[in-house]
């Protein structure tokens, strides 16, 4: 459930807020406005500290109603000579919901515009990180969701400038405590700001036994004194070794080979940064690989123990559905649907016993009119996941390649890596020179394994798997087909805008260690077996199709892992530092691994804040190289 607040009649039109948890006002008796700009803004030198910046880091323990964020998008926006990129991390042990935070602004017009975005983004915040897009993606708002100390161990970057705020420490003494502020101190630089309202003398000697240097400095009347410092502690901090940050300094040239949603997605995002990105592929066009299937699906993956795989897949899915929201044309190149997973085989997924209210934005048991909808008894086992969504991956992959400083290349085959005086050079099958660059990505699916042996001895461990789907047209009065997506044993797209007028998509197979793309008459008959499981009312509306011989089919060769996530992480690196990296094996979850991948590994090369838990992070890392072959 979200935090409850009560609005407290002060004569304006939203109310004060206030927090019946821990019994105080989330705002100042001055307004929260004027304390968010002379307390933390200008407590932390800002906007002056971050002027002509690549990008500025701000970190802030206790969120609420988001209003210190708000003032600093807001400054930040105002500001001619703004950083590129802002990156705002907060942790929030209880969040509010999204129409409070929206009524708080109220109280400030001048915000409105930016928490009616904010709001937009506010649903499904299950405990662990969740990463908000704004300004084209160079504002990025990471919400970290639990006990601030637990969450600060998680995240791996150096604020800039850090925020101080939440409840009073009398009334919530634990974000006051000395050991939030140890956790705070390893996301800082030495030379990081930091700026709180209260000058509590508990605070005070926490902060310096932290290794913080502050001061008391005049406030607002009739707030007497803020507390304003740096981090400079005596000692010299010890930073973990493990995952840390791997810097290459200013953007530079990278080499991107394959130009499918990995590929794509690594060089969008590398781009927005400032990078300069040559995309190399073997074929003509983009999207040619697995990542031309007609259209696919963007669903979360649910267990009952919420594992790693649904942990990352949560935060995959939000990313890919900001990008879609910004880059595609609804209904043409997309739908934010909803898809419904029928369970054909035994009890069926089950939730989370943790989860609560708030995890309905995500997924929930399938209502009874869901189940009519697709022709199933109401004794059908399935799930809704609202969060999901159908997509044409071509079309996303040519929005990202559009990106300014990107150069896209066809009918480059790359076949092995050698180290130079500069970086790492492409090179073809004839030994000409493809590229060069200081960063090169393999992200061709399973053709990285053969490029990844010629600088790394030890093999991906990358299995190839083929997929074949089928199609018909159908038009817009096709009875008996459900009006969203339905997957479990195979799946069904019912409604996607194809050349020739709206077409089902259903399948699709899954042929281990095939890396032939060659059309199958029986993957078309093994597709339709699996609809007159999943779905045997629409199947039978759909089998005149197959008999016939008007269906579509198309193939493709995913890749995966042994463990079924992604691999992200450097593989090799040269005498003068260029590295090269693999971000692959996303197997039938491109659409929710591309644009997370790619993020992180933007995280990495910049110090910038993790988009999602460091232990997850390390997961994808340590499934990146496996003794022996798959």
């Amino acid at each position: 459930m979200p935090e409850r607040i009560d609005w407290l009649d002060d004569g304006t039109a939203s109310g004060t807020p206030y927090s019946p948890r821990f019994g105080d006002r989330y705002r100042s008796e001055l307004g929260g406005l004027e304390q968010a700009r002379d307390v933390f803004l200008a407590g932390c030198g800002l906007p002056a500290a971050w002027a002509s910046k690549a990008q500025w880091s701000i970190l802030e323990t206790g969120f609420g109603l988001g209003l210190n964020f708000l003032v600093t998008w807001a400054a930040w926006k105002a500001d001619p000579l703004r950083p590129r990129l802002l990156h705002f991390v907060s942790t929030e042990a209880f969040p509010a919901s999204a129409e409070d935070v929206l009524r708080s602004a109220a109280a400030h017009p001048s915000l409105l515009p930016l928490a009616t975005e904010l709001q937009a983004q506010l649903w499904g915040l299950l405990p662990g990180f969740h990463r908000l897009v704004f300004e084209e993606g160079r504002v990025l708002l990471t919400l970290c969701i639990g006990d601030a100390k637990a969450m600060l161990r998680q995240q791996q970057f150096e604020a800039d400038s850090v925020y101080l705020d939440g409840f009073s420490p009398q009334k919530n003494p634990d974000i006051w405590d000395v050991h939030t502020f140890k956790a705070v101190a390893r996301c800082c630089r030495r030379g990081t700001r930091i700026a709180t309202w209260t000058i509590a003398r508990a605070v005070r000697d926490g902060l310096a036994q932290a290794g913080f240097v502050v001061r008391k400095t005049p406030g607002i009347p009739p707030k007497r004194d803020n507390l304003q410092g740096e981090y400079n502690p005596a000692w010299e901090p010890r930073k973990p070794a493990r995952h840390a940050p791997i810097k290459q300094g200013k953007p530079g040239s990278c080499v991107v080979i394959g130009a499918g949603l990995a590929g794509a997605a690594v060089a969008a995002s590398l781009a927005r940064r400032a990078w300069q990105v040559l995309v190399l592929d073997a074929a003509g066009a983009p999207a040619s690989g697995a990542s031309g299937l007609p259209a696919g699906l963007l669903v979360p993956h649910v267990s009952p123990d919420d594992s790693l795989l649904s942990r990352l897949s949560r935060s995959g899915v939000r990313l890919t559905l900001q990008q879609a929201h910004a880059l595609l044309e609804p209904g043409t190149d997309w739908g934010h649907s909803g898809v419904l997973q029928h369970s054909v085989d035994g009890p069926g997924k089950t939730l989370p016993e943790s989860w609560q209210d708030v995890a309905a934005d995500w997924s929930r048991i399938a209502s009874p009119e869901q189940l009519v909808q697709c022709g199933l008894p109401a004794s059908a086992q399935a799930l809704w996941h609202a969060q999901a969504a159908w997509i044409k991956p071509a079309r996303l992959v040519n929005a990202w390649l559009t990106t300014p400083g990107i150069e896209w290349r066809g009918h480059s085959q790359a076949a092995r890596l050698q180290s130079a005086a500069e970086g790492w050079q492409v090179m073809d099958d004839a030994g000409e020179v493809l590229a060069q660059a200081g960063l090169v990505v393999l992200a061709s699916g399973y053709a990285s394994r053969a490029l990844a042996a010629s600088v790394s001895p030890v093999p991906l461990a990358l299995q190839p798997i083929r997929g074949q789907v089928s199609w018909a047209l159908h038009g817009a009065q096709q009875q008996g087909l459900p009006p969203f997506p339905v997957n479990g044993h195979g799946s069904l797209v019912p409604a996607v805008p194809l050349a020739g007028g709206l077409a089902w998509i259903a399948g699709a197979s899954y042929e281990r260690d095939c890396t032939s793309p060659d059309i199958k008459p029986q993957d078309a008959q093994d597709n339709l077996a699996r609809l007159q499981t999943l779905l045997p009312q629409a199947a039978a509306q759909m089998a005149t199709a197959f008999v016939e011989g008007r269906v579509g089919n198309w193939a493709g060769i995913r890749c995966a892992t042994p463990g079924r996530l992604p691999v992200l992480g450097p593989i090799a690196s040269s005498a003068s530092g260029a590295q090269v990296w693999a971000c692959t094996g996303m197997g039938s979850r491109g659409l929710t691994f591309a644009c997370l991948c790619a993020e992180l590994l933007a995280a990495r090369l910049h110090g910038e804040p993790l988009p999602l838990e460091l232990r997850l992070a390390q997961a994808m890392e340590l499934a990146l190289v496996q003794d022996g072959v798959c």
